[in-house]
């Protein structure tokens, strides 16, 4: 994509260019109002540019139906509207109709069934297929929707702020489940939009750091998370690090500067 995207006149995005390929899983970082959630937008085909053109799995945006096009993308979204006691096997399902509640008149077929558990499997979830979703934990929660996603085969996951509310433990657990994603789906591509360097999995292949809607760095994750781009993007001196796979970020040291007088 290489788009412009305004709202009520504001500029919001400014010209970025983004290029997932299979694959690839790359990392959308910036900060609070820097456009990070309209490109994702962008990604999932729910919001269309003011100017620039989009291409998601070869469909053009505009030129291409967006329902059968939307099938292909998986979107996890912690803050998912479910309100019914479904279970989560009943939730990880509703990936097929790509539904929030369970259809009427719609019954899985037994090969769906013995998909959903495998997949529930997969995600760290064994034995808890019959808890019910207000009694989940947030990092269950959050697993179940990698879960719900990745049930209809997409090329495409999006993953939304997906460690919000989660503690170190559920947070660590959530990451975990992701990495190895790169193990049993290696072809499917990912955006993970954060602010947060320490919820980046360690299969963070990429990343885009972007501030007031435009690109500060963008390119290979290792080259692109550092400590002179992510002060850029963020505007106040960090600190970045990078060890065993992951990134942390503390705000940068302040030099002391100290001034010695001779006594004698």
């Amino acid at each position: 994509m290489d788009v412009t995207f305004r709202r009520e006149g504001k500029k919001i995005i400014n010209g970025i260019s983004l290029t997932v390929r299979a694959g690839e899983h790359w990392a959308l970082l910036g900060p609070n109002g820097a456009g990070k959630s309209t490109l994702l937008g962008f990604c999932g085909a729910v919001t269309f540019p003011s100017s620039g053109t989009v291409r998601v799995l070869g469909g053009q945006l505009g030129h291409v139906e967006l329902q059968r096009l939307r099938r292909s993308i998986g979107h996890v979204n912690p803050r998912h509207p479910l309100r019914s006691p479904l279970t989560i096997r009943e939730v990880v399902l509703t990936g097929i109709t790509a539904t929030i509640d369970t259809p009427m008149r719609w019954t899985p077929t037994l090969e769906e069934f013995a998909r959903a558990d495998a997949i529930i499997d997969t995600v760290g979830l064994t034995g808890k297929a019959h808890e019910i979703w207000p009694t989940l934990s947030q990092g269950e929660r959050g697993r179940t929707l990698i879960a719900r996603a990745l049930i209809a085969d997409p090329e495409l996951l999006l993953l939304d702020e997906p460690s919000t509310g989660l503690d170190v433990a559920a947070r660590e657990q959530l990451l975990e489940t992701i990495d190895s994603l790169d193990r049993t789906h290696p072809d499917v591509a990912s955006v993970l939009v954060t602010h947060h360097l320490e919820e980046l999995p360690s299969t963070t292949t990429h990343a885009l750091l972007i501030a007031d809607g435009n690109t500060v760095a963008t390119g290979p994750a290792l080259e692109t998370v550092t400590t002179q781009n992510v002060t850029t993007a963020f505007t106040h001196p960090v600190e970045v690090r990078y060890d065993d796979g992951r990134w942390t970020a503390r705000a940068a040291r302040k030099q002391t500067a100290w001034t010695f007088r001779n006594r004698d």
